[in-house]
């Protein structure tokens, strides 16, 4: 029996950043044929993620669980953990996307189609968690981007970790322009806050980017694998 693929996400309230769940398991799709898959939510949205979950194993399926969260976190540790505990041998949970190289270099086309010079000086914006794990993640993604960037790379987080987004963007700013690069999934809350950080650019989200769809893709196959 081929496992079901649920996409799962955070949820927002924002029309855009639904659309791009939607799209993200569309192209996932398209990539999986035969495959059937379906999107959950672990907050602001419905339908929740355990009840998805639950209802696929009482339909007979085995689920591969992709969570489309970018680092480690309370949702990825918790919620999704909690989805998946309750079916041993029937769900399994691939962890976050991030950190993969195909991701950095998707942050790295996002600036560039925004226009930004390869000399700007840029500040990775991430979400950040309480976990300190997570804010390590971050400098690690910052440090990876600097190697496909020319111009200086630092990080800042929206949430829960220093510096801040708009105190790196000051940090940055040395008489030459700045721009954000969002790493994050899809439009809302957090990339309006990035838009008030002080940059003079920020990129579009990850989004349904070719290489985030590829790592969405390759992890699905490997709890396929894991699942037997």
């Amino acid at each position: 029996m081929t496992p079901v693929l649920v996409v799962c996400a955070h949820g927002t309230d924002d029309e855009d950043g639904r659309a791009t769940v939607l799209a993200i398991a569309e192209a996932a799709a398209a990539r999986l044929p035969g495959v059937r898959v379906e999107t959950a939510y672990v907050d602001v949205q419905q339908p929740e993620l355990g009840d998805v979950v639950d209802g696929l194993v009482a339909e007979g399926e085995s689920v591969v669980v992709v969570p489309i969260l970018l680092t480690l976190g309370f949702h990825t540790q918790v919620d999704v953990a909690e989805a998946v505990e309750r079916h041993p041998g029937r769900v399994v949970s691939t962890g976050p996307l991030g950190p993969h190289p195909l991701l950095e270099e998707a942050l790295v086309d996002r600036l560039r189609e925004a226009g930004v010079a390869d000399a700007t000086a840029v500040v990775v914006g991430v979400a950040g968690s309480s976990r300190s794990e997570a804010a390590e993640v971050g400098r690690g993604i910052a440090a990876r981007v600097q190697e496909r960037w020319a111009g200086p790379v630092s990080v800042g987080f929206l949430a829960a970790a220093e510096p801040s987004v708009a105190d790196a963007v000051a940090a940055a700013r040395t008489g030459g322009s700045v721009a954000v690069a969002a790493y994050l999934i899809g439009h809302g809350f957090f990339q309006r806050k990035l838009r008030r950080a002080g940059a003079d650019v920020v990129s579009e989200p990850l989004g349904a980017h070719p290489g985030l769809v590829s790592v969405v893709v390759g992890r699905y196959e490997a709890g396929a694998t894991a699942l037997g």
